[in-house]
């Protein structure tokens, strides 16, 4: 049974949302502040977490960084928690690190589809095939990305985003069949979410110099270019 890890410090929201997760067959574990929820972390990893951006003390937003600057809770998956509904702010939140974004008040029934949609994607390709583009390989059965003999640290979102462009390069996706193909239950997900993503997968890849290959066609979408060979 997968564990969800809530962190949320409105004691009625808290109990609300854990409520609907159990009886949507998921085990619950509260924490109401940071240190609280760290506690927990160090215990036993989750399989996901619900994180309110404003807790007291730590922020929700800060921790959530600290999680991902680790290398144990690099790739937890966490949706975030929060009364802040401009456009800045979701970025703000994805930018620091949150696989999703749900803005209060939200519905029961829309927490337990992005909570599952989340879930879902983390679950190993049932292709097993070792992929390769130019100097990355990626391999879906280890979920191991390297180039050169360097491995790529690399989100899990960015990993099947990486795994689906490295099997279709040269094909421009728009962000909306993007949505599809690596998300899924993409009616949950604004477009701009993609947006994020890319920038956080060229961030993962800029380190092997690989950042290039992720091109922007204005207008369209993303593409994966084949390194072009050079004549000698």
């Amino acid at each position: 049974m997968s564990r969800i890890l809530i962190v949320e410090d409105e004691p009625a929201i808290a109990e609300l949302i854990a409520i609907n997760l159990r009886h949507g067959g998921f085990e619950v574990q509260l924490a109401g502040d940071a240190e609280a929820a760290q506690r927990a972390i160090d215990e036993v990893l989750p399989s996901l977490v619900v994180l309110d951006w404003m807790l007291p003390g730590e922020s929700g937003r800060a921790l959530l960084r600290r999680w991902r600057a680790a290398a144990r809770t690099h790739a937890l998956p966490i949706i975030m928690l929060t009364a802040r509904a401009e456009e800045a702010d979701k970025v703000s939140g994805l930018d620091a690190g949150a696989d999703d974004y749900l803005t209060k008040p939200f519905s029961a029934q829309e927490l337990l589809a992005r909570v599952r949609a989340l879930l879902r994607r983390q679950s190993p390709d049932a292709l097993d095939t070792v992929v390769e583009v130019g100097v990355l390989r990626l391999d879906p059965a280890t979920r191991r990305v390297t180039a050169r003999d360097s491995e790529v640290k690399i989100g899990p979102t960015e990993f099947k985003l990486l795994h689906f462009l490295m099997t279709h390069p040269e094909r421009v996706h728009s962000r909306s069949q993007l949505l599809d193909k690596v998300w899924g239950d993409h009616v949950f997900i604004e477009e701009r979410t993609v947006d994020v993503h890319i920038k956080r997968l060229r961030e993962a890849l800029a380190p092997v110099g690989c950042q290039d290959l992720i091109e922007t066609v204005r207008g369209a979408g993303y593409r994966l270019a084949l390194p072009r060979t050079v004549p000698v």
